[in-house]
């Protein structure tokens, strides 16, 4: 943990960050992350999930692919800037759901998901919001519903934690007596995924 940024960080400062820039991370551009959303789709190992859950949606260029392998797709972010651009670029997609929401604040009922996608989004909650936030996602998990993890490694600076932390938090919390199991792990070179699934 950060000790100089022990708080998750605020909806202001997603809004400030998009303020100043609408592609603030390169998620429309990047060669990293067209490669990373790639191996993202390629980790799950299933064609079709009935009810998606995406946190942190931003901009919604992942959502636009992982929709084509949901029935249902919800997906969500904590500022309304990235959410409009990501309602415009779906908006051909009518199985695709958004909604301005703040986990572990706020977490949909009933959930029963089948598949729930923290991407990119972990190192920005405290080390409290992320034991909140995983209790909620382990609950909101259908039997056989499976979690997809994954996070830049190296630190930032101004995030609470780093990827690697958020991971490692998971895998102790939920590995050890249940309710979830390992089913892929793999480790690139700014990044790592982890692909977990309720019992």
């Amino acid at each position: 943990m950060n000790p100089n940024q022990p708080n998750s960080l605020p909806p202001t400062y997603f809004d400030d960050v998009y303020r100043a820039n609408e592609d603030p991370w390169g998620f429309e551009t990047s060669d990293y992350e067209r490669e990373k959303y790639a191996t993202t789709l390629a980790a799950l190992p299933q064609s079709q999930y009935a009810r998606a859950f995406e946190i942190g949606c931003s901009l919604g260029v992942l959502t636009e692919q992982l929709a084509a392998r949901c029935e249902h797709l919800l997906a969500v972010d904590v500022a309304e800037a990235p959410l409009q651009r990501a309602r415009q670029r779906c908006a051909h997609l009518p199985r695709v759901e958004f909604q301005l929401l703040r986990v572990p604040e706020e977490f949909p009922v009933p959930a029963a998901f089948n598949l729930i996608v923290v991407s990119e989004v972990g190192y920005y909650w405290s080390p409290a919001d992320l034991a909140r936030a995983t209790d909620q996602i382990v609950a909101g998990l259908a039997a056989g519903g499976q979690l997809l993890l994954v996070h830049w490694t190296p630190p930032v600076h101004d995030y609470p934690l780093t990827g690697d932390e958020v991971h490692t938090f998971f895998l102790q919390k939920t590995l050890a007596n249940g309710p979830l199991r390992h089913l892929h792990g793999q480790r690139y070179e700014q990044y790592r995924l982890d692909l977990l699934e309720k019992i």
